[in-house]
């Protein structure tokens, strides 16, 4: 077993144990991490820790074994001392070219698999066990016959709203559980731009469409950054497409604000050309591959049926796919951001004047705070100015700059984590959920470094409980947006 500062390489037949690597409640966890293989990345949870050469089919104790990419790397395996409850094919498997990120947490014998930087986020399976055992704490990476490699490994508490978990499992036993749950976190969970397609909330452009001259709304802001729509003087407002049907417009609306989009084989033709007049060279290139294919077999096709058309990185289900599943060029969305183009809000800090004239359609797709603020019958909805106060126009930058890229950047300086103590706060003050979690992965991952260290395990310990006691909390237990909250 080979451990270096972020990355522990687990030998065949070998498993790593480790003290911290522990549930704070027996039977109720969650442990979040990287794994390279190319088969058999394998968690084993059990009440006591065992030695560097346990192996999890020689076990006579109570314990659970998660299996991702057995047999080969085809399968997902569950055990339960050591007999299968559970082989799926094709989910949750190995990545042997990049480290993939995973989630498991249990929670009284409710055992959950995810994939994805964010844990309890992204379920791929789940699986209940009618007898489970409340007793497993300790958690250990082994593998099978090939080398491991884990890195940012670490167990978290399950959070307040654990029962969301539970939404999936096919038992009557625990139907309902969930539902007084179900309200504001599950809206968010569906959020996206495609909430905001062909909505006059806060569209600043129309489409006239059609010999019915047909009004289609739509953001420009949204529209720059994904092709070259004819918006260039300020107030210009209206884009007239008289010749073009609706399906075809609302096929390349569609495809921007969702990144995917269905049509007959017949009007590929005319999306095609839409999309060329106004450069948005993913979906011309689609367009083009499609039917390319369509003449090479045409049996690839049915007759009259749609042809679905999707972004590259495009991934359905994901929670939040702006801008990097979308067809979005985020170099062009920043400059919009650095420049003001289509600005339709101006933020002032406290003592600092104006910071940022931006988009609400951009601040409202990412914090439902700011939705509601813009969209409710506020002040703020018919303004063009809102002001902050007590709040760090340093860690708000940083936040803008994620706003509009969906990375969290921070420059590694003194002030590294003082920074990111911040950006995390505002992150919840303003409920960008995506934002605070990155921020308190990356603390974890920070601060892990420390761990050989005495004082690096205090710090830890610190830190972790202040990140975990955060993710506890209420949002306005941090600071309020002047006018709202």
């Amino acid at each position: 077993m080979i451990e270096e500062n972020k990355f522990l390489t687990v030998a065949p037949f070998q498993c790593a144990w480790r003290k911290d690597l522990k549930f704070r409640e027996a039977g109720r966890g969650c442990v979040a991490f990287d794994a390279f293989a190319h088969n058999d990345v394998t968690v084993v949870f059990r009440e006591n820790v065992g030695s560097q050469h346990y192996h999890y089919k020689r076990d006579n104790s109570p314990h659970y074994t998660v299996i991702l990419g057995s047999h080969r790397n085809r399968r997902l395996k569950i055990e339960v001392d050591g007999k299968t409850v559970v082989d799926e094919e094709g989910v949750a498997l190995c990545c042997s070219s990049t480290f993939q990120s995973y989630w498991i947490s249990i929670y009284d014998g409710l055992i959950s698999v995810g994939k994805g930087r964010y844990p309890f986020q992204n379920l791929v399976f789940q699986w209940l066990d009618s007898n489970p055992n409340c007793s497993v704490r300790y958690v250990g990476l082994s593998c099978w016959d090939k080398h491991v490699g884990y890195r940012n490994v670490n167990v978290l508490p399950l959070p307040n709203n654990h029962m969301l978990l539970w939404k999936q499992v096919d038992s009557g036993e625990y139907e309902g559980k969930e539902e007084e749950l179900e309200g504001e976190q599950l809206s968010y969970e569906k959020w996206g731009l495609e909430n905001f397609l062909e909505s006059r909330e806060l569209s600043d452009v129309l489409f006239i469409v059609g010999k019915d001259k047909r009004l289609v709304p739509a953001h420009k802001v949204i529209l720059q950054a994904s092709g070259n729509f004819p918006l260039s003087l300020p107030n210009e407002d209206v884009i007239q497409l008289q010749n073009i049907s609706y399906p075809i417009l609302h096929a390349l609306l569609q495809y921007i604000y969702t990144g995917q989009t269905q049509i007959s084989e017949a009007q590929l033709g005319s999306l095609r050309a839409l999309s060329l007049q106004f450069e948005l060279m993913p979906l011309v290139r689609q367009c083009e591959e499609t039917a390319e294919r369509f003449k090479l077999n045409k049996k690839l096709f049915d007759s009259g049926k749609s042809v679905e058309l999707s972004y590259p990185s495009f991934q359905p289900h994901c929670c939040m796919a702006f801008p990097s599943q979308l067809p979005m060029n985020v170099k062009r969305l920043r400059q919009l951001q650095s420049t003001g183009d289509y600005s339709d809000i101006n933020i002032y800090i406290e003592g600092h004047g104006l910071v940022a004239q931006l988009h609400k359609v951009i601040l409202s797709l990412w914090s439902v705070p700011f939705s509601k603020m813009f969209t409710n019958g506020m002040s703020e909805s018919s303004s063009s100015e809102v002001f902050l106060s007590d709040v760090s126009p340093e860690a708000f930058k940083v936040m803008l700059e994620f706003l509009y890229s969906g990375v969290l950047s921070l420059e590694d300086s003194v002030e590294f984590g003082t920074l990111l103590l911040q950006v995390l706060l505002l992150a919840d003050q303003f409920g960008v959920t995506h934002l605070y979690q990155e921020c308190c992965k990356t603390l974890l991952e920070c601060l892990s470094e420390g761990w050989s260290s005495p004082s690096g395990r205090r710090s830890y310990n610190k830190c972790f409980l202040l990140c975990t006691s955060l993710m506890d909390d209420e949002a306005d237990k941090f600071g309020n947006v002047v006018g709202y909250c």
